[in-house]
């Protein structure tokens, strides 16, 4: 991907078919699909592609025990279709990861376990494996630190782990394999219309400042929790359409595990569950569920949020995790679909995603998750098509590799997430292929070549939070490691020194936010 070769593209188009507001899970799964049924398709981002929830996650492809316990079967099939479907298509990136829920009373592991039979029994042929009783030492052999205190046994069950952020890129270059044209920094200030029906979109280049006007037959809405935002610009008087709900993680070291098994504790003191869940090499330990009134670009974690997880984790860890031991912090918002008249708490409402026309024709996607994206764009696609009036063509991402698609990646290579892409990345440069830049985190000079070059990182942020996963893992080594990583940028994008220090000064002020 060339983003100067994409702004060419965008200023000499004189109409597209679709133009697709948002970089998300959700707006990159359209450009695919979108692009992939011969359509010619756009994609705008104001900031960088899964800059918001899309990073943000729990890191987990999952059908969802909790739906399974609230009764919510069509989202479970539905998602425990798509998690087999999404570990298919992008092997590199998704895997298998086995999860133990301790039991402390002598009914937990009986009665678990006939609700994970039914969960591998919804999966049919894309299960991941069977779900299995545990005795107590079995329980101790994989979960180490687990709480021995009244323990009995335990479940094992199996759902799917991957990369967020690195599933958003290779998404993006999927995208723009498939034709579609993307842009980052591509900020919708509004929208024009004729006849009360709209026509294109006016956007603003945020790296650049050219203004202009796009043409479009569709507009698609995918910006997620920030949805009513662009509904506004088209319908002003629209009631709020998205019920926007906080979830907070916290980034632990390895050591409180112990070993590559997940913790999933279903009871917490909210009545949701918590996971404690390795993942390259540290623990992502979350999430909470905190209705919010305001969608942030760079969310807050809220102080009882944090002594939330942090005293919910030490319920079942012999170690346990203090303030001190927190690498980084992140929190993400989840674009929930308002339902009229509904009171539920966040943690009740539903995960389904819904597709809404505007009576000028704004289509938006509302809801849904990351293990649905292909569904929620199969069904934006197959709507658009009636919106535009194209000739309808079939989905057929089901079985559309992702960029980098290699069923031989080795998931203890921090290289993996390129798939098949490995290659040219240490081609670039073979000396320097398994230098890392810090002692901690494995972040190498070709990684940052590869992402301004080849992945469209601008910032120095882009590179650090979701290209590499830097940010997200040790906010401190990351802190160390970015004026060199700045450098490093510098002279590939040939730019001097003041934009180094300006890009320095921004990335403190974000970087601040991951640190407790």
């Amino acid at each position: 991907m060339d983003r100067s070769t994409n702004l060419k593209r965008l200023i000499q188009e004189k109409e597209w078919d679709v133009a697709i507001i948002g970089g998300g899970a959700s707006g990159l799964g359209i450009a695919v699909d979108a692009a992939n049924r011969g359509y010619k398709t756009l994609l705008l981002e104001k900031n960088d592609f899964a800059k918001g929830t899309s990073s943000r996650s729990t890191k987990l492809v999952h059908g969802g025990v909790r739906y399974l316990q609230n009764g919510d079967i069509s989202l479970v099939l539905e998602a425990l279709r798509e998690r087999g479907i999404m570990r298919k298509n992008a092997p590199h990136l998704v895997r298998d990861l086995s999860f133990v829920i301790p039991s402390y009373d002598w009914w937990s592991s009986p009665f678990y376990g006939i609700g994970l039979k039914v969960y591998d029994m919804m999966a049919g042929k894309l299960g991941l494996g069977p779900s299995t009783i545990l005795n107590r030492e079995e329980t101790l052999s994989y979960l180490p630190n687990v709480n021995k205190d009244g323990l009995r046994g335990g479940v094992i069950y199996h759902d799917g782990q991957f990369d967020d952020a690195r599933m958003a890129v290779s998404l993006a270059l999927t995208a723009d394999k498939e034709g579609a044209n993307l842009l980052n920094y591509m900020e919708v200030t509004g929208v024009e219309k004729e006849n009360d029906v709209l026509t294109g979109v006016r956007v603003k280049d945020r790296i650049e400042g050219i203004e202009t006007v796009v043409k479009a037959k569709v507009i698609v809405n995918a910006t997620g929790v920030f949805s009513d935002q662009i509904i506004r610009m088209d319908q002003p008087d629209s009631k709020p359409m998205i019920r926007p709900s906080q979830g907070v993680h916290l980034v632990i070291d390895s050591t409180f595990l112990q070993e590559n098994y997940a913790i999933m504790v279903p009871h917490t003191t909210d009545g949701r569950v918590l996971f404690a869940v390795p993942w390259n090499g540290q623990v992502v330990v979350g999430t909470t569920d905190t209705p919010v009134d305001e969608a942030l670009e760079e969310p807050i974690p809220l102080e009882e949020e944090i002594n939330f997880i942090l005293e919910n984790a030490s319920a079942y860890m012999t170690k346990k995790p203090l303030r001190k031991d927190v690498k980084s912090i992140f929190a993400g918002l989840r674009p929930l679909a308002a339902s009229e008249g509904n009171n539920e708490s966040t943690k009740e409402v539903s995960r389904h995603h819904k597709i809404m026309v505007s009576t000028s024709g704004l289509v938006s996607v509302l809801g849904g998750k990351w293990t649905t994206y292909r569904k929620i764009a199969e069904d934006a696609v197959n709507t658009l098509q009636i919106v535009g009036g194209f000739p309808e063509h079939k989905c057929n991402t089901e079985n559309l590799p992702v960029v980098g698609n290699d069923f031989k990646a080795d998931f203890d290579d921090p290289y993996h997430v390129y798939g098949t892409e490995v290659s040219k990345i240490k081609a670039l440069n073979p000396k320097l292929a398994e230098k890392s830049l810090s002692d901690t985190l494995f972040i190498t000079e070709n990684q940052v070549i590869w992402a301004v070059q080849e992945e469209m990182a601008i910032t120095l942020e882009d590179v650090l939070a979701r290209r590499t996963r830097c940010l997200f893992l040790d906010a401190y080594e990351t802190e160390k490691i970015a004026p060199q990583v700045a450098e490093i940028m510098r002279k590939i994008l040939k730019k001097d020194s003041q934009w180094a220090e300006a890009e320095m000064k921004k990335f403190n002020l974000i970087l601040k936010k991951y640190q407790l």
